[in-house]
C-alpha cells in the first residue's frame, strides 16, 4: 500500500494543475495562482515521501515530471495567455512557448546527472511561481497597457531560454544543516523573510492587492542570488 503514496501525492499535484489551467481559462487568476502553490506543495513531498518510505519507483520519476509540466508549465502558460489576449490578440500566443519549453526542461532534467545537488537552468517551479504571481497581481489591480503586456510577452521568450540555459541555480533541498555547507540557501531564505516583512509593511499602508505580487519579488531574489554566487565563484 505505501509504494502508491507517492505517486498519489504527484496525481495531487497533476490535479491541482489542471484546476489551475481551467481557472487561468476563465480568467479566474488568483485561484490559478493558488492551485499552482498547491501543486508545488505537493510536489516538495512527493519525492520526499518516496525517499522517507524507500518506495522509489522509475514511474513516480515519468509522473513527476508530466504533473510538472501541466503545473508549472501549461497553467502559467494559460495564465499569461489569457492575461494578454485582450490586449495584444493572438500575439499572446507566444505565451504557450512556456509550456513546450518548460516540458524540454523537465525532459533534460531527467537525463543531467549533473543536477542531483542544484539545477542547470531555473527549475521550472521557479518560472511557473514568477508568472502566476505577476499575472494574479497584474490582474487584482487591473493594471494591464499595452506597453507592459507587450514587455511580458517578450520577457516570457528570455524565461523560456532561462530554462533550458546552462546557468547554475542552487538548490533548496538540505542534507544538513551546518552554515559552511549552506550559506547561500540560509542566506536566500533570510532575505524571503526580510522580503515578506517589507511587503507586509508596505501593503499595510498601500494597498493588501500587493502580497499576490509576493511570489513573483521572490523569485527574482533567488535568481539575483543563483547569479551573484556564479560571479563569486568564478572570480
Amino acid at each position: 500500500m505505501k509504494k502508491h503514496i507517492p505517486n498519489t501525492i504527484t496525481c495531487c499535484n497533476l490535479l491541482s494543475g489542471s484546476v489551475a489551467v481551467l481557472a487561468a481559462s476563465h480568467g479566474h487568476f488568483t485561484l490559478a495562482f493558488l492551485f499552482i502553490l498547491l501543486g508545488a506543495f505537493f510536489d516538495f513531498f512527493d519525492g520526499m515521501s518516496a525517499r522517507a518510505l524507500h518506495v522509489g519507483q522509475p514511474i513516480g520519476k515519468e509522473l513527476d515530471s508530466l504533473a510538472d509540466d501541466i503545473t508549472f508549465g501549461l497553467a502559467p502558460a494559460v495564465m499569461l495567455f489569457t492575461y494578454l489576449k485582450p490586449v495584444i490578440d493572438w500575439w499572446a500566443l507566444i505565451a504557450l512557448l512556456m509550456a513546450a519549453f518548460s516540458a524540454l526542461r523537465l525532459a533534460k532534467f531527467n537525463l543531467d546527472e549533473r543536477q542531483t545537488s542544484s539545477f542547470i537552468g531555473l527549475a521550472t517551479p521557479a518560472n511557473a511561481i514568477f508568472w502566476a504571481s505577476l499575472t494574479a497581481y497584474l490582474s487584482v489591480v487591473e493594471f494591464s497597457p499595452l506597453w507592459l503586456c507587450v514587455l511580458m510577452a517578450v520577457f516570457s521568450l528570455f524565461s523560456c531560454w532561462l530554462l533550458i540555459a546552462e546557468v547554475p541555480f542552487f538548490s533548496l533541498k538540505f542534507h544538513d544543516f551546518t552554515w559552511k555547507n549552506n550559506k547561500v540557501k540560509f542566506i536566500f531564505l533570510i532575505g524571503v523573510v526580510v522580503l515578506l516583512i517589507a511587503t507586509v509593511i508596505t501593503a499595510a499602508f498601500t494597498t493588501w492587492n500587493l502580497m499576490w505580487n509576493i511570489g513573483a519579488i521572490i523569485i527574482i531574489w533567488y535568481i539575483l542570488l543563483s547569479l551573484c554566487t556564479i560571479k563569486v565563484q568564478s572570480a
